[in-house]
């Protein structure tokens, strides 16, 4: 798969602005008041950040650790929502793919609570360069309200993450453009180019959700 697919859909001055580094200062940057009231809150409640930390760098590195329990903390207190989008930010690697694990189940029955943090997601945490965090970013941008400029700016983070050397992050960045193309005809007509190629080129995995999702997209009403 070639950047070539970014051109393809987007010309340059659809673009969104340079997108802001992503490090732990960026936290503050991204309101250091109203993050800390919602770990004070967060605290008064039952879960101070510190623990919400812990429990999400706890464990084996090569399992979900504590995140079912930091899920029911969240869905218990909404208020942690705000630490748990934070911990993204964290050094820990560890920490940022179960964050982004928690959050990713949590908006399945909330995807409201992600609506605060859409401008931060497009360009901040879309950025990262981690696997995982980037494929829990294509899962969450379909469940986004968005814009014109906002969905165009989601379709060119994913057309990038189709030249990520995760597989995973592929499939998943393909499932978030069929799901985004769903009630666009043109993204569509778009999206059915790129899987006809991924179909003839990409993995096995790539393939198998490309012949998926080309069904799909190729049986669906040009007037959805």
């Amino acid at each position: 798969m070639k950047a070539s697919f970014l051109t393809l859909l987007l010309p340059e001055d659809r673009a969104l602005s340079d997108p802001l580094p992503v490090t732990s200062a960026s936290i503050e940057r991204a309101g250091e008041a109203p993050f800390a009231e919602s770990a004070a809150r967060c605290a008064t409640r039952g879960k101070t950040m510190h623990e919400v930390l812990i429990l999400l760098g706890d464990g084996d590195r090569r399992s979900i650790g504590n995140v079912d329990a930091v899920i029911a903390a969240v869905e218990h207190d909404p208020s942690c929502f705000d630490v748990l989008f934070h911990s993204l930010f964290s050094d820990d690697p560890l920490i940022r793919m179960r964050s982004a694990d928690a959050i990713e189940k949590i908006s399945r029955k909330h995807p409201d609570w992600l609506q605060p943090y859409k401008r931060q997601l497009l360009t901040q945490v879309a950025q990262s360069e981690q696997q995982e965090v980037r494929w829990h970013v294509a899962q969450l941008f379909p469940r986004l309200a968005a814009d014109q400029h906002e969905r165009t700016a989601m379709v060119r983070v994913l057309l990038d993450y189709l030249n990520d050397p995760s597989q995973i992050v592929k499939v998943c960045a393909l499932q978030a453009l069929a799901d985004l193309s769903a009630h666009d005809p043109v993204l569509r007509r778009q999206t059915i180019t790129i899987l006809e190629q991924v179909t003839e080129i990409g993995s096995p995995a790539v393939k198998s959700r490309g012949r998926k999702l080309l069904q799909q997209l190729t049986t669906q009403s040009p007037h959805r």
